[in-house]
């Protein structure tokens, strides 16, 4: 049994289950960002004060569950389990720039989590694919077939796309994301962060939280503060692949004062 469910503008074709079947770097490049004026005016308007019951009401709604899934369980928590390494197969120098800068603001805003690109597709976990719009629906029938690209065409008509392959144990072991690259920056960037950040596991989107950009109705383009809760919570230690609902909540106390902390520091928080 499957579940289908559009999402927009990042719009996705989550794969689920199918084998179930650091350094800090400097952020100062991703201010480039924040000059466009998409960007930059979400980010004046950003609410970046939270309560507990908020933070954790949107990590358990995106950790757990799927937007779309073929086979397996979609109770537990997903997630890498080592070093995740990112490779970006394109001709667009330009974009391969950028992407390489979205990575590394994410390894920067998420503690526990060692993700850096890599220069050959052999020893990568996550492979990013840049493609012309017009190559898209290509693209769609190399990775999955002329009949599942069909059905995603029909059913989403995306402009990007995410989804991981998980072991028994519920351990990502790879993630493929798709990305357009002639969409304009704000897309690309949009379709950046949310489709990296859910290859890494939150890949449930919810229409119920209005501060996350795994919410059909939200854009952002950039990594917000609110998400960083969530990214995180997902990979602290205390957190492992394979968690029920009632194991996590019994360390999310714990976990989410050091993550509060954690946040508070990187983002220069006043709260």
């Amino acid at each position: 049994m499957s579940a289908l469910t559009p999402s927009s503008p990042a719009l996705r074709f989550a794969l689920l289950a199918l084998a179930a079947l650091t350094l800090v770097p400097d952020t100062a490049p991703m201010a480039a960002a924040g000059e466009l004026p998409a960007i930059s005016s979400r980010q004046r308007a950003e609410k970046k004060s939270f309560t507990d019951g908020e933070i954790v009401d949107g990590f358990l709604k995106t950790a757990f569950g799927a937007e779309y899934h073929l086979a397996g369980r979609v109770d537990r928590i997903r997630k890498f389990d080592g070093p995740v390494r990112v490779f970006a197969e394109s001709d667009r120098a330009d974009r391969k720039t950028l992407l390489a800068k979205v990575v590394a603001d994410i390894a920067h805003r998420v503690q526990h989590l060692d993700i850096a690109m890599i220069d050959t597709n052999e020893a990568a976990n996550v492979r990013v694919k840049l493609v012309r719009d017009r190559d898209l629906y290509r693209t769609l029938t190399s990775f999955y077939g002329a009949e599942k690209a069909r059905e995603i065409r029909t059913s989403l008509d995306p402009q990007c796309l995410s989804g991981f392959r998980k072991n028994d144990n519920f351990e990502i072991e790879h993630s493929d994301v798709i990305l357009t690259v002639d969409n304009g920056d704000f897309v690309f960037l949009d379709c950046a962060y949310e489709e990296l950040l859910q290859s890494l596991g939150p890949i449930n989107d919810t229409a119920s939280v209005p501060w996350t950009m795994f919410n059909d109705n939200v854009s952002m383009g950039y990594f917000d503060v609110y998400d960083q809760y969530i990214l995180n919570l997902l990979y602290d230690p205390r957190i492992k692949a394979g968690m029920t609902v009632q194991e996590v909540k019994a360390v999310l106390p714990a976990v989410l004062k050091d993550v509060r902390a954690w946040v508070k520091q990187v983002n220069d928080l006043q709260e």
